[in-house]
């Protein structure tokens, strides 16, 4: 486990409260080194200036406990064991408490637990050798429990500034995991992006372009239909690019530029783009049939996630069942509202490659059960028992608010 640093916190504010405090502590010991009423215990005689400088090296310190702590430490813990021996102190070295506390939270664990052994030796060596030695106020027991009621201050504040500082650790940990996991996940919804644009497109250039190249010299039409097409596709993947680096570079629906008709600005692709999904396909030689039956006003994220799915699935029967194969796609929303995706296709083309009959065979298929597990939904995805493939997705429902119920139904 990596130990945390903690940069002091240097606001006005904290910076104002512990000059106050500072400014407290140093008149109550410039109070107790003066002329006054005996409390019954030995007072300082000495000279004035001696008690002042006294007060003002227990007093300041802890003004400037933030930014220097260690050295805070010092000056007030050798100040308060000059004031007991000089009978000036009458209080369990809270002073030295305050920075000790501060100690705890900012200095690394090996030197604050060295900064506590010598408060509490130094402490204990000089309240018995003044209560007991210098000017006996009372027997040796006092003494000594006074010196451990100092301990017992001094100690709390410690534990409290390393129970402060573990928590802060703790927190910082938890928000360092946030933030990777977030990262991750973000890098998974890239590259889920980047491969069903980029998939799904060289998919049908790929198909077109090898009709192109069988059929060039005898049916020289077909070849130059197949060029339009793969020009076609190109410039649709070129344009779902640019939506997807636009979001990247932070760019929003909701900003205006001049050129507010761009590929960077256009939504998402959702339901309404499906007919174009399955003209692309219909162009590879996939005889394909749409059918949708939902409610309307699916929330955005649904709705890419379900176009996603449709595209992913098109595309593993293009590059994998061939020309001629028949393709259905039905998305429906049960009577909960659950939406249901099935791409279901007979594979008359070719024979179908292996890697289709796993889930984990390719990028698509994860890819596809990423999505579906962002929503908690499920995937099924395998042969058919009489040839072909079945793809079988349920996302579960979610509220679209601000959108009249209805029904729809298209066929494409």
């Amino acid at each position: 486990m990596h130990s945390v640093r903690w940069r002091p916190r240097t606001g006005t504010h904290l910076l104002v409260l512990d000059a106050c405090v500072a400014g407290v502590v140093t008149a109550a010991y410039a109070a107790l080194a003066g002329p006054g009423a005996s409390d019954g215990l030995p007072r300082f005689s000495g000279p004035v200036w001696v008690g002042w400088l006294v007060a003002v090296c227990v007093g300041v310190p802890p003004a400037v406990r933030r930014l220097w702590p260690l050295p805070a430490l010092t000056v007030v813990l050798g100040a308060t064991a000059a004031a007991t021996l000089l009978d000036i102190t009458r209080d369990p070295y809270v002073s030295t408490a305050l920075v000790l506390y501060t100690v705890a939270l900012l200095v690394p664990a090996g030197r604050a637990a060295a900064a506590l052994v010598l408060t509490l030796a130094v402490s204990a060596a000089s309240v018995v050798t003044g209560e007991a030695v210098v000017t006996p106020s009372g027997p040796w027991p006092e003494a000594v429990g006074t010196a451990a009621f100092v301990w017992l201050v001094t100690g709390a504040a410690w534990a409290a500034g390393r129970a402060v500082r573990e928590r802060r650790a703790r927190v910082a940990r938890r928000d360092r995991r946030l933030a990777e996991e977030a990262l991750v996940e973000e890098r998974l919804r890239i590259a889920r992006e980047l491969h069903d644009i980029v998939s799904h497109s060289l998919s049908v250039i790929v198909v077109k372009a090898a009709v192109a190249n069988h059929v060039a010299e005898e049916r020289p039409e077909e070849t130059r239909d197949a060029i339009q097409a793969i020009e076609r596709t190109g410039r649709e993947a070129l344009t779902e690019m640019r939506r997807a680096l636009g979001v990247l570079r932070g760019d929003t629906a909701g900003q205006h530029t001049q050129n507010a008709g761009s590929a960077e600005m256009a939504p998402p692709p959702g339901l309404d783009d499906l007919p174009s999904l399955v003209r692309r396909a219909e162009q590879a030689g996939i005889r394909t049939r749409l059918h949708t039956r939902l409610t309307t006003g699916l929330p955005q994220g649904t709705a890419l996630t379900v176009y996603r799915i449709v595209q992913e699935a098109l595309t593993n029967v293009v590059k994998h069942a061939g020309d001629g194969t028949r393709c259905k796609v039905t998305i429906t929303a049960d009577p909960r509202g659950d939406v249901h995706i099935e791409v279901v296709d007979d594979g008359a083309g070719t024979t179908v490659v292996p890697d289709r009959a796993e889930l984990g065979g390719g990028h698509g298929l994860v890819g596809m059960r990423e999505r579906v597990m962002m929503y908690g939904g499920t995937l099924e995805a395998g042969p058919r028992p009489g040839g072909g493939f079945t793809v079988s997705a349920r996302l579960p429902a979610e509220p679209a608010h601000g959108t009249a119920p209805g029904r729809r139904e298209t066929t494409a």
